[in-house]
């Protein structure tokens, strides 16, 4: 009879753990991220959408004098970034160096796609010569280290850090220090900044992605907590890049909020008015000796490389 009782009361546990995580799903998850997103999975855009060398490609495509033949640079990167660096490769690559299955690039071809975290790895443990990113995490730092790999960040654009909200959510600007403050636990119901009587509920990304090693270093010392009842009651806000939420999810279910009064638009960021903008980058090994692969950073740092990132929707850095 005991053991029956224990039995009895594992299963209603899990069936309570279980009933949280639909309810969790349903009610936040699934209203808030696109399920293509990168917090739902590794792969999250389409990469047939944005490939080189196709007719009905979404890419940029730019004829360009500069071309590639032999000892062609490995190239992967960011969720974020797939359009820009697939249309590097198709302006200066041969068409037959990139080899797509219908769902993943090869392991031959010389354009891969492993997200930020995937792709600092690959790039570490000379799986691929030049990645395009943001900032590495202090993991992926302290994993480069550890293997005695010195890593080169090369500036290529610039982009905004943004935070998105429920389209439907009365509020349309936070303060920085309003936002350290909801994602610390301080500030826990969107009344306190001018919205509706309803939980935050405070949402994060993968750890080792771009978008949640820029959410940490936005915080800065200040630790964030995780309200486990907003979960099911709150109404959310998340944080990703700009170019994510507009031009690759394109979900109009969201909407970007400002920031200190400023939205995140090209022009703001072009200008330094909007205050999460950064840099993002071309990143390659200080030791790889290909020559083209120099020459490869030189021409995107050239005005066609340029026209492309301005094209694809990022910003310049000039």
């Amino acid at each position: 009879m005991k053991l029956a009782k224990q039995i009895l009361a594992i299963a209603l546990a899990a069936a309570v753990f279980a009933a949280f995580d639909i309810a969790v799903y349903n009610v936040v998850t699934k209203r808030y991220i696109n399920p293509n997103s990168e917090g739902m999975q590794a792969k999250s855009v389409e990469l047939s959408k944005y490939l080189p060398f196709e007719e009905n490609s979404e890419i940029v495509k730019l004829n360009s004098s500069f071309k590639l033949t032999d000892d062609l640079p490995v190239i992967d990167g960011a969720a974020a970034l797939y359009p820009v660096f697939s249309a590097f490769v198709n302006a200066v690559y041969p068409k037959d160096s990139v080899r797509f299955d219908g769902e993943n690039f090869t392991p031959d071809s010389a354009l891969h796609y492993t997200n930020t975290r995937g792709s600092y790895k690959a790039i570490v443990d000379g799986d691929a010569d030049l990645i395009f990113c943001a900032k590495p995490s202090e993991e992926q730092l302290a994993y480069a280290n550890e293997k005695g790999v010195e890593l080169e960040l090369i500036p290529i654009g610039r982009e905004a850090f943004v935070f998105i909200v429920n389209a439907e959510n009365p509020v349309n600007s936070l303060t920085e220090e309003q936002v350290r403050d909801i994602y610390s636990g301080k500030i826990l119901n969107w009344s306190e900044v001018g919205g509706k009587n309803r939980l935050i509920n405070a949402l994060e990304r993968n750890e080792g992605s771009g978008s949640q090693t820029r959410m940490l270093s936005f915080m800065g010392d200040k630790e964030i907590k995780r309200n486990v009842f907003a979960a099911l009651t709150g109404s959310a806000i998340g944080f990703s890049f700009r170019y994510y939420v507009e031009g690759i999810v394109g979900n109009s279910g969201v909407k970007m909020l400002s920031i200190n009064g400023v939205y995140p638009d090209k022009e703001h960021i072009a200008n330094g008015e909007y205050p999460l903008s950064s840099n993002f980058y071309a990143v390659c090994r200080k030791d790889d000796k290909n020559a083209n692969l120099r020459a490869l950073i030189d021409w995107i740092l050239s005005d066609e490389g340029q026209k492309i990132i301005d094209e694809s929707g990022y910003v310049t850095l000039e």
